[in-house]
């Protein structure tokens, strides 16, 4: 845990005070959530929101004549929950580093923080990273619990391994789900690049445009730009998206703080911005995250069933583990 950063003078700020420089800073445009982008959103009003999700079918039967008897059945749902858990940062940094500053810094810092919340986002909710305890398996561990995962050393090609009827897309289809988008490393643009169907059609359209997605199959394919895809483990997740639920319980707020102390996680005073003339900026935001998976007439053990399921690097197995 890290509570001692600070945007200092000489090696962090330096670049931003005078001397005979551009009158602006160069960066790429800050890359959000992918997951926010693709799931279904929910309205949460409370920090915990219940949600009933079917988990037993109904069963109809045959009478047995004209005075044969009518059997009964039932239909039943389980509870799921959507748990909004705090996202957070502080930024502290000198007043004097402020004032001789001629740039906005915190212009400049707050579309990166927006920036490295949709990092922390997109790492839970795709690879458990920093998880909150109250929220559910991430894709990929619940893809590998329902042995959802595919090698692409067993196939010829990266469209073989995605569309056959033994691949990706087939392990989400078999368990009653229709795949809905795609997320993928940004390697795997080259390796669909040309790819052709049967019919000699493209299967990967790229985007010609910002702000619109590339398709896969005709469906929604998402390259996220914040490096959280771990394409040495799974380069590619597909499934049906309307199973994920997200909630933004509140959205980015940011307050400057010039009054407060900053303390490491013993309680120690690491920084006292009244006494050392410092401010902080600080960034909070409440998110939450469930992954419904209802029961279906294509498979009704919940164990095996789930809609997402991703295709794992050469040199991992199926579980997830390296050769």
């Amino acid at each position: 845990m890290c509570y001692n950063n600070i945007i200092d003078r000489s090696s962090d700020a330096a670049a931003l005070i005078p001397e005979e420089v551009a009158a602006s800073i160069i960066q790429g445009v800050p890359q959000n959530s992918a997951a926010l982008r693709l799931a279904r959103r929910v309205t949460m009003s409370r920090s915990q929101q219940r949600m009933p999700c079917l988990s037993a079918l109904p069963t109809a039967y045959w009478v047995n004549g004209d005075t044969g008897l009518k059997q009964t059945t039932e239909q039943a749902w389980s509870n799921k929950y959507l748990n909004a858990e705090e996202l957070a940062v502080i930024v502290p940094i000198p007043q004097a580093v402020l004032d001789d500053s001629e740039f906005d810094i915190w212009g400049e810092v707050r579309p990166r923080l927006v920036e490295a919340f949709g990092v922390a986002i997109d790492g839970a909710v795709f690879y458990g990273t920093n998880k909150p305890a109250s929220w559910p398996n991430d894709i990929y561990a619940g893809a590998v619990a329902a042995s959802h995962n595919v090698s692409l050393a067993a196939f010829a090609d990266i469209a073989d391994a995605l569309g056959s009827e033994s691949g990706v897309m087939a392990k989400v289809e078999d368990d009653g789900f229709n795949v809905g988008g795609f997320v993928a490393a940004m390697s795997v643009k080259a390796k669909l690049r040309g790819l052709r169907d049967a019919n000699g059609g493209l299967i990967f359209q790229p985007s010609l445009q910002a702000g619109t997605p590339s398709s896969l199959y005709g469906q929604p394919l998402e390259f996220p730009m914040n490096g959280v895809m771990d394409d040495s483990v799974t380069s590619v997740f597909a499934g049906d998206w309307s199973n994920v639920m997200m909630a933004v319980r509140q959205d980015i707020t940011f307050k400057i703080l010039d009054q407060a102390v900053i303390q490491d996680g013993a309680g120690n005073i690491v920084y006292n911005l009244a006494q050392q003339d410092m401010v902080a900026l600080r960034a909070v935001m409440r998110v939450a995250y469930q992954i419904a998976n209802p029961i279906n007439r294509m498979n009704a053990t919940e164990a095996t069933r789930y809609p997402f399921a991703g295709l794992v690097a050469v040199g991992f197995t199926s579980d997830g583990s390296p050769l």
